[in-house]
Protein backbone atom coordinates (compact mmCIF):
# COMPACT_ATOMS: atom_id res chain seq x y z
CA UNK A 1 0.00 0.00 0.00
CA UNK A 2 1.64 3.96 -0.25
CA UNK A 3 1.04 6.45 1.96
CA UNK A 4 1.23 9.91 2.22
CA UNK A 5 2.57 11.15 5.82
CA UNK A 6 2.87 14.77 6.43
CA UNK A 7 5.22 15.43 9.62
CA UNK A 8 6.56 18.54 11.38
CA UNK A 9 10.14 19.02 12.64
CA UNK A 10 12.89 21.12 14.64
CA UNK A 11 15.68 20.85 12.17
CA UNK A 12 18.80 22.35 14.02
CA UNK A 13 20.50 18.94 14.70
CA UNK A 14 19.88 17.84 10.92
CA UNK A 15 22.22 17.98 8.41
CA UNK A 16 18.75 18.28 5.85
CA UNK A 17 15.75 16.19 4.92
CA UNK A 18 18.35 14.00 2.93
CA UNK A 19 20.42 11.27 4.15
CA UNK A 20 23.96 12.56 4.10
CA UNK A 21 26.91 10.83 5.21
CA UNK A 22 28.08 13.91 6.81
CA UNK A 23 25.70 13.96 9.42
CA UNK A 24 21.91 12.91 10.96
CA UNK A 25 18.73 13.43 8.33
CA UNK A 26 15.52 13.59 8.67
CA UNK A 27 15.05 10.88 6.38
CA UNK A 28 16.98 8.54 8.25
CA UNK A 29 15.17 8.77 11.36
CA UNK A 30 11.97 8.09 9.12
CA UNK A 31 12.93 5.32 7.22
CA UNK A 32 14.43 4.00 10.68
CA UNK A 33 10.92 4.02 12.62
CA UNK A 34 9.22 2.77 9.18
CA UNK A 35 11.46 -0.39 8.91
CA UNK A 36 10.83 -1.01 12.63
CA UNK A 37 6.84 -1.03 11.58
CA UNK A 38 7.30 -2.85 8.39
CA UNK A 39 10.65 -4.43 8.18
CA UNK A 40 11.27 -2.31 5.07
CA UNK A 41 9.48 0.56 2.28
CA UNK A 42 9.83 1.42 -0.95
CA UNK A 43 9.50 4.05 -3.23
CA UNK A 44 10.53 6.54 -0.17
CA UNK A 45 10.64 10.16 -1.32
CA UNK A 46 10.27 13.71 0.15
CA UNK A 47 8.29 16.42 -1.25
CA UNK A 48 11.93 18.97 -0.87
CA UNK A 49 15.20 18.82 0.28
CA UNK A 50 15.12 20.83 2.99
CA UNK A 51 19.01 22.48 3.59
CA UNK A 52 20.81 21.84 7.56
CA UNK A 53 19.14 23.62 9.96
CA UNK A 54 15.85 24.04 8.13
CA UNK A 55 12.76 23.28 10.08
CA UNK A 56 9.25 21.83 8.64
CA UNK A 57 5.71 23.22 9.41
CA UNK A 58 4.07 20.25 7.02
CA UNK A 59 6.51 17.94 5.25
CA UNK A 60 5.21 15.40 2.44
CA UNK A 61 6.97 11.81 2.44
CA UNK A 62 5.22 8.74 0.16
CA UNK A 63 6.00 5.46 0.30
CA UNK A 64 4.84 1.79 -0.31
CA UNK A 65 4.43 -0.38 2.50
CA UNK A 66 4.45 -4.20 2.42
CA UNK A 67 1.12 -4.25 4.39
CA UNK A 68 -1.72 -2.33 5.23
CA UNK A 69 -1.63 -0.59 8.73
CA UNK A 70 -4.82 1.79 9.54
CA UNK A 71 -3.46 5.21 9.02
CA UNK A 72 -4.02 6.16 12.43
CA UNK A 73 -2.38 3.29 13.75
CA UNK A 74 0.32 4.01 11.78
CA UNK A 75 0.70 7.77 12.96
CA UNK A 76 0.71 6.25 16.72
CA UNK A 77 3.47 3.84 15.63
CA UNK A 78 5.89 6.31 13.72
CA UNK A 79 5.48 8.84 16.69
CA UNK A 80 6.52 6.08 19.37
CA UNK A 81 9.36 5.78 17.42
CA UNK A 82 10.51 9.05 16.21
CA UNK A 83 12.82 11.43 18.40
CA UNK A 84 10.60 14.40 20.36
CA UNK A 85 12.24 16.87 16.89
CA UNK A 86 10.25 15.33 14.47
CA UNK A 87 6.17 14.37 14.48
CA UNK A 88 4.43 12.86 12.30
CA UNK A 89 0.96 14.87 11.81
CA UNK A 90 -1.24 12.41 9.37
CA UNK A 91 -1.03 9.46 7.18
CA UNK A 92 -3.57 8.79 3.77
CA UNK A 93 -3.45 6.09 1.60
CA UNK A 94 -1.93 7.74 -1.48
CA UNK A 95 -2.79 6.43 -5.50
CA UNK A 96 0.06 4.34 -6.88
CA UNK A 97 1.28 6.43 -9.28
CA UNK A 98 2.02 9.39 -6.84
CA UNK A 99 4.80 11.08 -5.91
CA UNK A 100 5.53 12.97 -3.19
CA UNK A 101 8.28 15.63 -4.91
CA UNK A 102 6.74 15.67 -8.48
CA UNK A 103 2.91 15.81 -7.87
CA UNK A 104 3.79 18.99 -5.70
CA UNK A 105 1.59 21.68 -7.57
CA UNK A 106 2.51 24.51 -4.63
CA UNK A 107 5.13 24.88 -1.50
CA UNK A 108 5.30 27.60 0.70
CA UNK A 109 7.78 28.77 3.10
CA UNK A 110 7.97 30.82 6.05
CA UNK A 111 10.90 32.80 7.51
CA UNK A 112 11.03 34.16 10.64
CA UNK A 113 13.10 37.14 11.63
CA UNK A 114 13.20 38.02 15.30
CA UNK A 115 13.43 42.20 15.64
CA UNK A 116 13.96 42.84 19.12
CA UNK A 117 17.01 44.26 20.72
CA UNK A 118 17.62 41.40 23.14
CA UNK A 119 17.72 37.77 21.72
CA UNK A 120 14.91 35.21 22.77
CA UNK A 121 17.48 32.39 24.61
CA UNK A 122 14.64 29.98 23.69
CA UNK A 123 14.17 30.74 20.31
CA UNK A 124 18.05 30.84 19.31
CA UNK A 125 17.89 28.22 16.68
CA UNK A 126 14.05 29.00 15.28
CA UNK A 127 14.50 32.48 14.14
CA UNK A 128 17.01 35.04 12.41
CA UNK A 129 17.54 37.54 15.61
CA UNK A 130 18.26 41.21 13.12
CA UNK A 131 17.36 43.81 15.65
CA UNK A 132 16.10 46.98 13.71
CA UNK A 133 13.16 48.97 12.17
CA UNK A 134 12.15 48.00 8.70
CA UNK A 135 10.09 49.48 6.38
CA UNK A 136 7.20 46.82 5.53
CA UNK A 137 5.29 48.99 2.96
CA UNK A 138 8.97 49.44 0.95
CA UNK A 139 9.85 45.54 1.54
CA UNK A 140 6.66 44.31 0.51
CA UNK A 141 6.56 46.16 -2.56
CA UNK A 142 10.01 44.83 -3.35
CA UNK A 143 8.60 41.64 -2.76
CA UNK A 144 5.72 42.02 -5.30
CA UNK A 145 8.21 42.37 -8.15
CA UNK A 146 9.09 38.49 -7.39
CA UNK A 147 5.54 37.06 -8.19
CA UNK A 148 5.53 35.87 -11.59
CA UNK A 149 7.40 33.62 -13.81
CA UNK A 150 11.12 34.29 -13.87
CA UNK A 151 14.67 33.15 -14.21
CA UNK A 152 15.63 33.28 -10.42
CA UNK A 153 19.17 32.93 -11.10
CA UNK A 154 19.87 36.26 -9.34
CA UNK A 155 18.16 34.57 -6.19
CA UNK A 156 20.21 30.37 -6.23
CA UNK A 157 23.05 29.87 -4.56
CA UNK A 158 26.68 29.89 -6.51
CA UNK A 159 28.07 27.32 -7.61
CA UNK A 160 24.65 25.54 -7.60
CA UNK A 161 24.69 23.36 -11.38
CA UNK A 162 20.92 23.77 -12.26
CA UNK A 163 20.51 25.37 -15.55
CA UNK A 164 16.77 25.96 -16.08
CA UNK A 165 16.06 28.49 -13.21
CA UNK A 166 12.96 29.63 -14.21
CA UNK A 167 10.01 29.74 -11.71
CA UNK A 168 6.57 30.94 -10.72
CA UNK A 169 6.19 32.32 -7.92
CA UNK A 170 2.43 32.62 -6.94
CA UNK A 171 2.86 35.39 -3.57
CA UNK A 172 5.69 36.61 -1.47
CA UNK A 173 4.86 39.28 1.59
CA UNK A 174 6.23 40.31 4.62
CA UNK A 175 3.90 40.41 8.10
CA UNK A 176 4.75 42.42 11.31
CA UNK A 177 4.03 41.54 14.89
CA UNK A 178 5.16 40.49 18.29
CA UNK A 179 8.87 41.06 17.53
CA UNK A 180 8.71 39.57 14.67
CA UNK A 181 8.78 39.76 10.57
CA UNK A 182 7.67 36.70 9.32
CA UNK A 183 8.28 36.39 4.74
CA UNK A 184 5.97 34.12 3.30
CA UNK A 185 6.79 32.76 -0.01
CA UNK A 186 4.49 30.30 -2.31
CA UNK A 187 5.81 28.94 -5.75
CA UNK A 188 5.84 25.87 -8.05
CA UNK A 189 9.05 25.59 -6.81
CA UNK A 190 12.62 26.76 -5.33
CA UNK A 191 16.28 26.90 -6.24
CA UNK A 192 18.99 26.42 -3.92
CA UNK A 193 19.13 29.13 -1.07
CA UNK A 194 16.23 31.13 -3.56
CA UNK A 195 14.35 31.98 0.06
CA UNK A 196 17.24 32.70 2.20
CA UNK A 197 18.36 35.20 -0.85
CA UNK A 198 15.57 36.84 -1.26
CA UNK A 199 14.91 37.41 2.56
CA UNK A 200 18.63 38.56 2.65
CA UNK A 201 18.18 41.18 0.17
CA UNK A 202 14.51 42.21 1.14
CA UNK A 203 15.63 43.57 4.52
CA UNK A 204 17.86 45.56 2.83
CA UNK A 205 15.27 47.57 1.49
CA UNK A 206 15.40 51.05 1.79
CA UNK A 207 18.87 51.63 3.23
CA UNK A 208 20.98 49.40 0.25
CA UNK A 209 18.43 48.38 -2.21
CA UNK A 210 15.15 50.56 -3.21
CA UNK A 211 12.14 48.30 -4.03
CA UNK A 212 12.16 48.74 -8.09
CA UNK A 213 16.35 47.49 -7.81
CA UNK A 214 14.32 43.71 -7.25
CA UNK A 215 13.44 44.33 -10.65
CA UNK A 216 17.15 44.75 -11.78
CA UNK A 217 18.47 42.14 -9.57
CA UNK A 218 15.95 39.65 -11.27
CA UNK A 219 16.84 40.82 -14.67
CA UNK A 220 20.39 40.62 -14.35
CA UNK A 221 20.50 36.60 -13.52
CA UNK A 222 23.54 37.21 -11.60
CA UNK A 223 23.79 36.17 -7.79
CA UNK A 224 26.81 39.12 -6.84
CA UNK A 225 23.58 41.55 -7.70
CA UNK A 226 21.69 39.99 -4.82
CA UNK A 227 21.95 40.46 -1.20
CA UNK A 228 23.00 38.08 1.50
CA UNK A 229 22.16 34.67 2.07
CA UNK A 230 19.94 34.93 5.20
CA UNK A 231 20.80 32.05 7.92
CA UNK A 232 19.14 28.80 7.56
CA UNK A 233 17.73 28.73 11.04
CA UNK A 234 14.89 30.99 10.66
CA UNK A 235 13.50 29.36 7.48
CA UNK A 236 10.50 26.60 7.37
CA UNK A 237 8.66 24.74 4.77
CA UNK A 238 5.29 25.98 5.83
CA UNK A 239 2.61 24.11 3.53
CA UNK A 240 2.77 21.70 0.09
CA UNK A 241 -0.50 21.35 -1.39
CA UNK A 242 -0.64 18.51 -4.48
Amino acid sequence: MKYLIRLAYNGADYCGWQMQTNGPSVQNEVMTALRKIFGSVTEFSGCSRTDSGVHALDFCASFVSPFDLPCDRLVTALNANLPRDIVVQSAQPAAVDFHARYNVKRKEYLYRIRTTPLRDPFSENLVWHRPGEYDLAAMNLGASFLCGTHDFRSFMAAGSKIEDCTRTVFDAHFEQGDGELRFYVSADGFLYNMVRIMVGTLTEIPHRYSPEDIKNILAACDRSCAGVTAPARGLYLNRVEY
